[in-house]
């Protein structure tokens, strides 16, 4: 096996631990707008990931850079194709952070409800975007032979791409909704129970389309098996959810959430970035690589840091591991 192998296996980790985490946090800013009813409940949903919001996103920032160190090429033809909706993405994300920052900072109704509305949305977008860029790139689009993109942002928003977009909001939602049910106590933990057994349906009903059509359409052995894990963990997450055992039910849904992401990454390899247009024009593990120097050195610093961040990450959440309710929230 090559650096370049193991540098693609490292970078699938970390997309799955960014969408682990901020899958959640994306959940919970869209149900701040369709579960809570009052303003003492959407403090308590967004003091579920007040903590570690920020810590989360700190997964997108390093697998971004991991992929520009590692794989230049694959970094440059995916930024310059996927332009609008990379941006749009960024730009909810940088509101949704002035949108956790701001709600509090004046006690005026209409001031924090231009917020929340704010946080909805930008909660809501990149749990869409995420999908369609990623379906588009485990499709395949249109790379000519300078591995440049060649089509439109039109061509992206093809029926594939939307319902993986749909895909990732639905799975997102009900994994934050199961994180709200193991977070909270009250009657807000009983109604994000029951919505996450609905919204988990829904999750179902759209992944049973999507990842067999995948798999159909570019997977192998290693994809499916992956599916198989990913089918299997969101009905044992369903269950456990309706039994009321939020630790499991929270668990297994970010098992979901890893297999759906490894499928992708592991129906995409040898390639990272597919050529619709000619399959000898896709980008590869191979081809789109840095050079082995670098993967050393790349390799060195991830094997001494990559522990340390774990260890304070777990660390954080270890803390803030309690249960609250609206009891908690001061006037």
């Amino acid at each position: 096996m090559h650096l370049y192998d193991v540098w693609f296996a490292l970078i699938a980790v970390l997309w799955i631990g960014y969408f682990f985490l901020e899958g959640f946090d994306f959940g919970v800013g869209i149900l701040t707008k369709l579960l809570a009813r009052d303003e003492p409940e959407r403090r308590v949903l967004i003091n579920t990931v007040g903590p570690v919001w920020d810590g989360n996103e700190v997964w997108l920032l390093t697998a971004g850079g991991a992929t520009f160190a590692a794989f230049p090429a694959w970094y440059a033809t995916l930024f310059s194709g996927f332009y609008l909706p990379l941006l749009a993405i960024l730009v909810c994300l940088i509101v949704r952070v002035v949108a956790f920052e701001y709600r509090g900072k004046r006690d005026d109704e209409r001031w924090k409800r231009n917020w929340e509305h704010t946080l909805f949305w930008s909660s809501l977008l990149p749990a869409f975007l995420w999908g369609v860029a990623f379906a588009n790139i485990v499709r395949g689009v249109k790379i000519d032979a300078q591995e440049e993109y060649a089509g439109t942002v039109l061509d992206l928003l093809n029926p594939y791409a939307l319902l993986g977009g749909l895909v990732t909001l639905a799975l997102f939602t009900f994994h934050g909704a199961v994180f709200i049910a193991l977070k909270t106590r009250g009657d807000i933990r009983d109604r994000a129970r029951a919505l996450a057994g609905r919204t988990g349906l829904v999750t179902a009903a759209l992944a049973l389309v999507f990842l067999p059509w995948t798999q159909v359409d570019g997977g192998n052995i290693r994809s499916m098996v992956a599916l198989a894990v990913t089918v299997a963990a969101l009905v044992a997450a369903l269950a456990a959810n309706q039994r009321g055992r939020e630790g499991w039910a929270f668990g297994l849904s970010g098992v979901t959430v890893a297999g759906a992401v490894a499928m992708l990454f592991l129906a995409l390899y040898p390639d990272v970035m597919p050529s619709s247009l000619d399959p000898a024009w896709s980008l590869t593990v191979a081809g789109a690589s840095s050079s082995a120097y670098t993967l050393t050195v790349m390799t060195w610093v991830a094997a001494i840091m990559t522990p340390l961040v774990l260890l304070y990450q777990g660390w954080t959440y270890w803390v803030f591991r309690k249960r609250i309710g609206v009891e908690h929230i001061p006037a």
